[in-house]
Formats: C-alpha cells, sequence, structure tokens
C-alpha cells in the first residue's frame, strides 16, 4: 500500500530517532502530493531514508506517529497493537476479575496508539479519539477490538465529540459503534459504581485514580473526610470502606451529585456518614470551618495548553492555600493535578508555596502519580499526566 509522503528538514529527525512519537510541524520541509487531516502519511529525513509512519493533522503535532517500521496501517496493524494493550491489562490482574472490571485499555502514547483513548466498564469500551486520523479510523479500530477481546466486549461506545479538534469540523457524533445501550456495575477493587458514559465527564468515571483511592482507604480510620472536587465519588466511598467518621462529597455540578449518592448508595445503603453538597469548591472552602482532618482536592485541569500555565499554578497554589488554614492539626491532605502541561516540579511548587503561605507545618508522606493501565511510553514523558501529593500537616 503506498501512502502520501512528509520529508523533515535537515537535523529535524533527531526526536524521531529517539523515538519520539510526534512530528511537530516546523520540522517539516514539504509533503508530496498534499495529504489530508487524517490521512495516513510516511515521514523521510531530509536524506530521503524512511523514519516513521503516523497520522497528519492540522496544528503544531503535524504527524502522530503510529509505527517507526515501514508497515502497512490496515486491520493486523490495529489487531497487534490492541491484543498487545489488551495482554498488558490482563498480567495487571484488571480484565473480567472479581474485584476489578474497570480498566483503561489504551492509553494513547503509553499504547503506541497516539490520539487513542478507550476505557473498559464492564464489558463496554468507551473509545476516545483525540486526533481526526483515530477519528476516520474508528469503525477499523472497534472491529479489531472485538476480535481481540471477544466475549470480553459487548459495546463499544464512541464518545469523541468534546476531544477532537473543533476547528477540523468532522461532523463527529457520540454512539454506539458495537451493541446498544447498556448500564452494567463497574467494579473497581470489589467496590461498585455506576459510570455515565453517555453524559458524564470523559469517559464517565476516572480509572486513573484506583491506586491512589486505595492508599486514601488505608488512611480514613475515624477520620472526618472532605472530598472535593468528587465528580462520581471514587474517594469517598473507599474512605467509607477504611471506617472514615463522616464524609463530605462536594462538586459544583448537581448531576456528578446525584451520581456520588448514587455510588455511594450501592456500596453503603443508608449510611449515615455520608452527605453531599453541589455547590462551588472555592465557596465551600471560604465557608467550612476547621472539621476535617483529611482532605482530598481533585480537581479538573486548570491548563489544557501552556498558554494558561501561569494562571494554572496560581490556581492550585490558591486552592491548596485555603485548605491548609482549615485543616485540622495531625490532618492528611491528598492533592492532586491532571493538567499534562504542569510538570511534577510546577506542582510541587505551587504546593510549597501555599503550605509557607499558610505558615503551617508540612511534611511529604507519597508522591503519586497514574496506574499502571496508564503506561507511560518511555520516549514520551509528556504521558505522565497525574502528579499527587500525599501530606501530613501540623
Amino acid at each position: 500500500m503506498s501512502y502520501k509522503k512528509i520529508f523533515l528538514k535537515s537535523g529535524k529527525d533527531q526526536s524521531l530517532k529517539r523515538f519520539h512519537p510526534w512530528v511537530f510541524s516546523g520540522a517539516i520541509a514539504r509533503a508530496e502530493g498534499n495529504p489530508e487531516e487524517g490521512e495516513v502519511v510516511e515521514v523521510y529525513t531530509a536524506e530521503k531514508t524512511f523514519i516513521a509512519i503516523g497520522h497528519a493533522q492540522i496544528g503544531s503535532i503535524a504527524v502522530r506517529v503510529l509505527s517507526f517500521e515501514q508497515e502497512a496501517i490496515d486491520h493486523q496493524f490495529w489487531v497487534k497493537r490492541l491484543k498487545a494493550a489488551f495482554e498488558l491489562r490482563k498480567t495487571l490482574g484488571l480484565v473480567a476479575g472479581e474485584q476489578n472490571n474497570a480498566y483503561r485499555l489504551v492509553h494513547g502514547e503509553g499504547d503506541n496508539l497516539s490520539g487513542l483513548i478507550v476505557d473498559v466498564y464492564a464489558g463496554t469500551a468507551v473509545m476516545q479519539a483525540h486526533s481526526p486520523g483515530m477519528h476516520f479510523a474508528r469503525h477499523e479500530v472497534a472491529k479489531a477490538m472485538k476480535e481481540v477481546m471477544g466475549n470480553d466486549l459487548q459495546n463499544i461506545y464512541y464518545k469523541s465529540e468534546t476531544t477532537l479538534p473543533y476547528k477540523a469540523e468532522l461532523g463527529q457524533e457520540n454512539g454506539f459503534l458495537l451493541g446498544g445501550h447498556a448500564e452494567p456495575v463497574a467494579v473497581e477493587n470489589s467496590l461498585k459504581f455506576h459510570a455515565d458514559w453517555l453524559k458524564g465527564q470523559k469517559t464517565g468515571f476516572f480509572v486513573d485514580q484506583r491506586d491512589n483511592r486505595s492508599l486514601l482507604e488505608k488512611y480514613s480510620a475515624g477520620r472526618s473526610v472532605l472530598n472535593m472536587f468528587c465528580y462520581t465519588g471514587g474517594f469517598s466511598f473507599y474512605a467509607m470502606r477504611g471506617n472514615a467518621k463522616l464524609v463530605h462529597s462536594v462538586d459544583s455540578s448537581g448531576k456528578a451529585i446525584e451520581l456520588t449518592n448514587k455510588n455511594v448508595e450501592l456500596n453503603f445503603p443508608g449510611d449515615p456518614r455520608h452527605e453531599a453538597f453541589a455547590v462551588d469548591a472555592f465557596k465551600f472552602l471560604d465557608n467550612m470551618g476547621d472539621n476535617y482532618d483529611l482532605i482530598i482536592l481533585d480537581p479538573p485541569a486548570f491548563a489544557k495548553h501552556k498558554d494558561v500555565l501561569r494562571n494554572a499554578l496560581q490556581g492550585y497554589q490558591k486552592l491548596n492555600a485555603k485548605a491548609f488554614r482549615k485543616i485540622k492539626p495531625g490532618g492528611i491532605l491528598f492533592t492532586f493535578s491532571c493538567s499534562q502541561v504542569v510538570s511534577k516540579d510546577n506542582f510541587r511548587l505551587a504546593v510549597f508555596s501555599a503550605a509557607a503561605q499558610s505558615g503551617r507545618k508540612v511534611r511529604i508522606l507519597h508522591q503519586l502519580t497514574q496506574p499502571a493501565d496508564h503506561p507511560i511510553n518511555i520516549y514520551h514523558p509528556e504521558g505522565e499526566y497525574l502528579k499527587g501529593l500525599v501530606l501530613y500537616v501540623e
């Protein structure tokens, strides 16, 4: 199969020689055949040597690399990549287990499938394309996914309305590529939850906090817990299983609070320890007393791109300063950033500044990241997006 070709400027092939999976527009000298957005293209060095193949797109990232070998991007390619991803999740004990049936099957560059995210909830896969190329390949990907997973997969829901570049004008619609409407109860570390992939954020539930929620459970006994930006209440029901004295869940979204209450009821029906509040997080922190000795701050991404990085860091600093001022002595703070453009050092500096502002003595107990089903391609450090600290506040 012949593909259109892109040629790089002299000396602009170094990152590809180190297997970084992005080609930036500034590195391109010329293109043959006028490639369309989302089309598969081959990338050549200035010396006309093949170096990579991937999806072309408009923007600063001009090609998302799929392979550094000269191979066809066909059905067998998708099967090969998805099988490797599925086998890894089997190795992690996440596939069709009694304790877990919710996991990330494909984590973009971490699974050598740049532009593709797939989360699985009890036999339903929720697929998100973050590039036009993956959008155009969605039916091929769905077919290969079913071939690889067999009876472990009954439904594939495509949810990319908000993840694709809006300027691409792809006319994308959310909908089922396989199966039909399904609302199974998913299981994470033996706890149950409803995942609202139809109308909820991202793919319906944040499976990337699985390990960090387990850690929180160990610190919860006898504590008064505040779960800020609770979304579907993940940290809340772990805290309850960990024998917390009380658990308060806060989110500005009424729908999120409804789902949190639904999930708490699924695991702890009629338990009086839990209460949920649909209110702005900053307002809640301003108005609350020093009632809590375990606080979780897991806000949505404050920075989607580098242009707003400074504002994002100020947001993290302001948020954490409020928590430091209000948390009880001997309290524990779980604080996170899921902004890819915020580095670990930047986040730590923002939290450090917040601690200094509050005048409290603070010690780091744990430094947290994403779980193993969100693998980081060693050649693509940008894939490490989730940062967290567990802090002891005197």
